[in-house]
């Protein structure tokens, strides 16, 4: 039986989307070495729709075997994962494009807890998130209850990095800062805040369910409330987050070295952000687009002299 919390979420999960991104969903499901569990859609698409930008898509396989890419590939997952490829798709007359991240269950699993290291799944998954493609119904539990750990480790988390008492979103703002600050991420400050706009009773409402889920009590006092645990608890988790926050950034820079091995269809990737910000077509050749990572200096310089030339 679902607890609050995962009643909560089963709603959310399970509101439409566009049938483009379902359909995008399906067909990289099906292109799996193995059926994954499921397909996640999320991050700033999912929260403002932009037909020019580019959707996130998390797979879920049940384990490494349904991890796609040759041996580099595999083993990069693996050791240091997600891997994140490029993948465009035709629907209805439109280019929908998208950025591809693949997980096993395990992998997400040890990413959802308090105990974790690694914040970038619990601090990604607790904000809104669509399941656009199921195996199963015991896939959807198993994603149910992925995604509730998400948000229970992330209310945790905003309780014990937070002041004694605050507003809802005051946690949830604290949260965030902090784990924006913890990764190598391009955002401006203050990014972290926005992700709240236009959602505020959604975070209101999922922070007792996340304190409840995590056996934490509180008291509420209006607007106001007070987590409950003594002075030793906070000391132990300021101790934690200073090492989750020194080993973050270089955690993401490992990330970002591997993406250079392993990150499929970066070339095409690269021809479109510079047209999407210049106007600018790169026109790949065939070669260039199965090579990048040889042909990477030339892309890079051709790159520049795009950026350099004025538009007409």
């Amino acid at each position: 039986m679902p607890d609050a919390l995962e009643q909560r979420l089963i709603g959310e999960l399970t509101t439409l989307v566009d049938p483009g991104v379902v359909a995008f969903a399906d067909a990289l499901a099906h292109a799996c070495p193995v059926l994954p569990l499921g397909v996640l859609f999320y991050g700033s698409l999912l929260r403002k729709a932009d037909p020019d930008g580019i959707l996130d898509f998390y797979i879920v396989t049940e384990n490494a075997e349904g991890f796609s890419g040759g041996l580099v590939a595999r083993t990069g997952n693996l050791v240091l994962p997600p891997n994140v490829r490029y993948s465009e798709f035709h629907h209805g007359g439109r280019v929908l494009r998208a950025k591809i991240a693949v997980l096993s269950r395990p992998q997400f699993e040890a990413r959802t807890s308090l105990g974790a290291l690694d914040t970038t799944i619990w601090a990604r998954f607790c904000q809104p998130v669509r399941l656009v493609w199921v195996r199963d119904p015991e896939s959807a539990d198993a994603i149910l209850s992925l995604i509730a750990g998400c948000v229970t480790t992330a209310s945790c988390w905003s309780a014990l990095l937070g002041e004694a008492s605050m507003t809802a979103l005051g946690f949830w703002q604290t949260l965030f800062a902090h784990t924006y600050a913890s990764e190598l991420r391009v955002e401006k400050k203050g990014r972290g805040n926005s992700i709240l706009e236009g959602q505020e009773a959604r975070y209101a409402a999922l922070l007792p369910l996340g304190w409840a889920r995590g056996r934490l009590r509180f008291s509420a006092r209006g607007d106001m409330l007070e987590p409950v645990f003594d002075a030793a608890l906070r000391r132990k988790a300021a101790r934690r987050w200073a090492l989750i926050q020194t080993s973050g950034r270089p955690r993401n820079v490992a990330r970002l070295l591997k993406a250079a091995f392993t990150f499929e269809n970066g070339a095409p990737y690269l021809a479109w952000k510079i047209q999407r910000h210049t106007g600018f077509d790169m026109e790949l050749s065939p070669f260039e687009s199965r090579h990048p990572l040889v042909m990477l200096p030339w892309l890079l310089w051709r790159a520049r002299r795009l950026l350099k030339r004025p538009k007409v």
